[in-house]
């Protein structure tokens, strides 16, 4: 009997250089913690992989099962199906060096910091550090709202390559992704970061470069006026709140907006806007300040404005007490 031979697939198929390269098949985000892991699944929900970077592997871990925990939270109000969960959950990657950005179209900055000036310093320095492992014509984008991107990219050799992408995640159903470009931005740019908001079902809005764009600026400001009110004793919180959802339309109030951002990133955002405009509207309420020095964050701590159970949703009973899992 004559021997059958056999011969691999893959002889017939494309070679890895010949294949049809898709435009922004692979995203990197540096910084996974909330606004990242936010923007990851918002992407990698698309059918677009993404690579993480994070400054240990501890802080990688603790990503990917709080990123498991927001998927688990889709499927038991059943917005998402176990295989639709496994499929996400493998287009994500995280990494500890940013060698792993080498095949990326697009890469995010999406670090924490805690006033502009620190955050200029290192995010400069993100900056630099992406384009040493990226391809030149690689798009790298910052989602920071305080930094202006051509101050951010000055010290760049492919400077025309940058452009601020600033995903909201404080509404519910947020659908807009903010672009700003830069001094040194090509249109090419601009453009191509335009089919990717739009690739990943969201709306781009032009904005011209400023602190806090246009998102940032509204949101603090309303939460500011309702603070007043609430101080002057014109309203309940509640009340404040519930006309501003039923009366003006919005998913939120401004009060529970607030402790879904995080009272201690609001009261950062209007201390950078409040240092670059010197304007008092944007000085933080006592009301915020007073909740941040206890701690009260929201409901990343179960307790801001209102109070909330371990899963964020807030309390019927406001004076229940609660033991919240990251206290």
């Amino acid at each position: 009997m004559s021997e059958i031979l056999t011969e691999p697939i893959e002889n017939y198929a494309l070679s890895k250089n010949a294949r049809p390269h898709m435009k922004f098949s692979k995203v990197g985000i540096v910084g996974c913690g909330s606004t990242g892991q936010r923007i990851a699944l918002m992407i990698a929900s698309r059918g677009i992989e993404v690579v993480f970077l994070e400054i240990s592997q501890d802080k990688i871990d603790e990503a990917y099962e709080e990123l498991e925990e927001q998927l688990d939270e889709k499927i038991n109000h059943w917005g998402l199906t176990e295989s639709e969960k496994t499929l996400i959950l493998s287009r994500l990657y995280g990494t500890l060096d940013y060698a792993d950005f080498a095949e990326c179209d697009l890469v995010i900055d999406a670090i924490l910091s805690k006033t502009r000036e620190f955050s200029k310093d290192i995010r400069q320095g993100v900056f630099k550090n992406i384009e040493e492992h990226v391809k030149p014509d690689t798009i790298i984008a910052t989602n920071s709202t305080s930094s202006v991107i051509t101050e951010l990219s000055a010290e760049l050799k492919y400077r025309d390559r940058c452009v601020s992408l600033h995903f909201s995640t404080t509404a519910p159903d947020a659908t807009i992704v903010e672009i700003v470009r830069g001094l040194y931005t090509k249109e090419e740019v601009c453009v191509n970061v335009r089919k990717f908001a739009k690739l990943i079902n969201k709306i781009p809005v032009p904005v011209e470069e400023s602190p806090g764009l246009v998102s940032v600026r509204l949101g603090v400001s309303l939460i500011s006026e309702a603070c007043n009110l609430l101080m002057e004793g014109v309203a309940t919180k509640e009340d404040i709140d519930f006309v501003s959802r039923k009366g003006i339309g919005m998913s939120l109030g401004p009060l529970e907006m607030a402790d879904k951002i995080g009272l201690q990133r609001v009261v950062r955002w209007m201390d950078n806007l409040y240092n670059e405009f010197g304007d008092r509207k944007y000085k933080p309420s006592p009301i915020i300040k007073k909740l941040v020095r206890a701690k009260h964050y929201g409901r990343q701590t179960c307790e801001g404005f209102y109070k909330y159970d371990g899963l964020g949703y807030k309390l019927k009973d406001q004076s229940k007490e609660v033991q919240c899992p990251n206290d």
